[in-house]
């Protein structure tokens, strides 16, 4: 298997990316006071925005070009409800009560990125979606706690997608994490899963200095995807409830720091010794 090392951050690199990371978190805890049934996705958007310039951090989603270069994604976060794994366009569709919504923003500040991703309850929801969520969720937190612990990505990345699939759940294929630094989207890559198309790609080494995007994306029984007409929007194939859980991580030499974490280090995902 090849490899494939990221650019490793300094320590004070790491704590300027700590800045963006925070700010991030901030407008994730402005979205999450929104959620509510009658709601818009396109209000909550709003809110974001409006905190972002206030804080003079430049949306990272915002303007990006998509894949035929043509259509520019129109939001500061990308509002995925339902069936809708990721990349959902903000707009008039109101919350309904059962529904689950996926948040997904980042921002750059003073020259470095932080990326993180969690998805919502709207009220009650079902039973099998709400174990939807735990498992997700579960396997950003299961990564989280094996990284110090694995010499290699991979290690980590075979673990995620046997703790989903075990759950009776999909790990979606085609989507994957990534670096993170000056740029929102680095290399190398960083799957849920382990595939004969993910040892092509390489490994790398989990070492002091790298940091990366994790972000589990799970649907219910289904490992694809499938654009709708936005240009953007991805829903998974099996038309089921899908799920999307992420944070900025930086492992460091006393181990990892979740740099998408609320100022006292806690945030979804995290297990209680993480600091």
């Amino acid at each position: 298997m090849q490899s494939r090392e990221p650019n490793l951050k300094s320590e004070e690199e790491i704590a300027l990316m700590r800045q963006a990371g925070l700010l991030t978190w901030q407008a994730h805890q402005i979205a999450a006071a929104l959620i509510r049934p009658g709601v818009t996705t396109g209000e909550i958007n709003a809110a974001m925005e409006a905190f972002m310039l206030e804080q003079h951090a430049e949306p990272l989603f915002k303007g990006v070009p998509d894949r035929t270069g043509r259509v520019p994604f129109p939001a500061v976060a990308c509002i995925s409800v339902n069936e809708q794994l990721v990349h959902g366009i903000p707009g008039p569709r109101q919350l309904q009560e059962g529904d689950i919504v996926s948040i997904d923003t980042g921002v750059r500040f003073q020259g470095w990125c932080g990326d993180a991703a969690v998805t919502h309850a709207v009220g009650e929801i079902n039973p099998d979606t709400r174990r939807l969520l735990e498992i997700t969720e579960g396997a950003l937190r299961l990564a989280i706690e094996l990284i110090p612990q694995k010499q290699y990505w991979s290690q980590v990345a075979r673990a995620m997608e046997a703790y989903v699939t075990q759950a009776g759940f999909a790990v979606v294929e085609g989507l994957v994490g990534h670096s993170i630094g000056r740029e929102m989207w680095e290399m190398p890559q960083v799957p849920n899963y382990f595939t004969l198309q993910y040892q092509a790609l390489g490994d790398f080494e989990l070492q002091p200095g790298v940091v990366i995007a994790v972000e589990p994306m799970v649907s219910m029984s289904s490992r694809h995807v499938r654009m709708l007409s936005d240009h953007w929007t991805l829903v998974a194939a099996d038309g089921r409830p899908a799920a999307h859980f992420e944070h900025t991580l930086a492992i460091t030499p006393s181990g990892v720091q979740v740099l998408t974490a609320r100022p006292d280090g806690k945030a979804w995902a995290l297990p209680e010794k993480t600091l």
